[in-house]
């Protein structure tokens, strides 16, 4: 990766910030989005030292406005992205006849339309590169129903996402740029709390995953020449079957 440039949205937790550690320390520049400048400075002090080169852009991408903002504020520091991380999402659980339109707006702005409008602020570089590779995050639950877990909002922004990286991967391909996504099974981060150890039977593993499971496999997909609209399962088995023991 040594010479790559990287931009990793959502890099101040979790996948994002490890994905954005290992992304520099493989020589890449790293430039992470955030939306909380006093977690910024966090993951500077945190990781900035060890990392090859990582900086920060601060946007929050559930704002068009925002997402305009921050493709323009790259393009004047950059003159090349090579991988695209659509990282930043969220994740609640609510039944779903208590979604009401707000509540749903607040997946698809940030999951969907955050991922949707920051790839087409992006494309028009990597057109003239005739090169290059986005990377977004979904989940094996948009194949694979959970009963007793009330994710309806969070499945439709994260189904379209997938639908989004097919349809991009065939429009894009013959301009040498890459589409894939990346579907975890239940992570250990911040955004599973204390809880995350509690569905390890959902997986063939018994176990949960860790951060560095999907940031090494970003890694790997970032690096390849020759995957492109894949929907590649990190999962421990979670879209395969369970764990009955």
């Amino acid at each position: 990766m040594i010479g790559k440039v990287c931009l990793v949205t959502g890099a101040t937790d979790g996948i994002g910030k490890v994905t954005a550690r290992v992304l520099a320390e493989q020589g890449a520049t790293v430039i992470g989005v955030g939306r909380d400048p006093a977690k910024i400075k966090a993951v500077i002090n945190e990781i900035g030292t060890t990392a090859g080169s990582l900086e920060f852009l601060t946007a929050d991408l559930s704002s068009l406005a925002q997402v305009r903002g921050l493709a323009a504020e790259f393009k004047s520091k950059y003159d090349h992205l090579d991988v695209l991380v659509n990282n930043a999402g969220i994740f609640e659980t609510k039944p779903f006849l208590e979604v009401d339109e707000a509540y749903l707006d607040r997946f698809l702005n940030t999951n969907l339309k955050g991922t949707y409008f920051t790839t087409q602020a992006i494309i028009p570089q990597m057109l003239k590169q005739h090169d290059g590779v986005v990377i977004n995050i979904g989940t094996p639950l948009v194949n694979h129903g959970l009963s007793g877990v009330p994710i309806t909002a969070q499945m439709v922004s994260k189904g379209a996402i997938h639908a989004l990286t097919i349809q991009l991967a065939a429009e894009f391909g013959k301009d040498n740029i890459r589409v894939n996504t990346i579907a975890p099974g239940t992570i250990r981060t911040p955004m599973h709390g204390d809880n995350a150890d509690q569905t390890a039977g959902l997986h063939l593993l018994n176990r949960v995953g860790e951060v560095e499971d999907i940031a090494e496999m970003v890694y790997t997909v970032a690096k390849s020449n020759f995957i492109n609209g894949a929907i590649i399962n990190v999962d421990g088995g979670l879209g395969a079957g369970r764990n009955l023991n």
